[in-house]
């Protein structure tokens, strides 16, 4: 179901490919902050590289996390809201399915989450186990590894983040899918209010 547009903002930078018939455009743009102001400006960059507008896209795609807990909910909001102006199906894809995209199995994926802690999911032939949260010290990979926090011996990533996004998406948009969501598996970081909340007149 092509073209196709998948982007990402689960950490820090912002990323889009555009998956054409073609061939594939994409960018990544390192950035602590401002990724909500970013990407509809870069997407539509990217739209005018590959010379089609947004009324040409059959599809989109958005990574879910886990990662930035601001930044997986900006990509997610903009994905359901774009999904739903357009009237085109959109895939949520976690960034550790996309980690682990064109490697060889048995694979675990190993990403930093801080903390001393570590996103772990492991891939066979016979399909992913469950992500988790994990210590590092307490994972043993499976005999090749990716990702962030997998130390010396990981495999570089098979192609860039959202180009991965996009191509695990474009095997998914011809069937239902349940609408994009954040992949979180820890809780934010913000703490709630310790200011009294204000009182509610009658």
């Amino acid at each position: 179901m092509l073209p196709l547009l998948a982007f990402d903002t689960s950490a820090a930078h912002c990323a889009a490919a555009l998956l054409l018939p073609s061939g594939v455009i994409q960018r990544l743009e390192p950035m602590e902050k401002g990724q909500a102001e970013r990407l509809i400006p870069l997407l539509e960059e990217v739209l005018a590289e590959g010379g089609i507008g947004w009324a040409d896209l059959k599809a989109l795609a958005v990574g879910t996390g886990p990662g930035n807990f601001t930044g997986v909910r900006i990509a997610v909001a903009a994905a359901r809201g774009l999904a739903l102006g357009l009237g085109v199906p959109a895939v949520g894809v976690t960034r550790l399915e996309a980690l682990a995209h064109g490697l060889p199995r048995p694979l675990t994926v190993m990403e930093d989450a801080r903390r001393g802690e570590v996103y772990v999911q492991d891939f066979t032939d016979t399909g992913p186990g469950p992500a988790r949260l994990a210590t590092a010290d307490s994972v043993a990979p499976l005999p090749n590894v990716t990702g962030s926090a997998a130390g010396p011996t990981a495999l570089p990533p098979a192609m860039p983040l959202a180009e991965a996004i996009a191509h695990i998406a474009a095997t998914r948009a011809d069937t239902p899918q349940p609408r994009p969501a954040p992949f979180y598996l820890r809780g934010a970081d913000a703490a709630p209010p310790s200011d009294p909340p204000p009182v509610i007149l009658p």
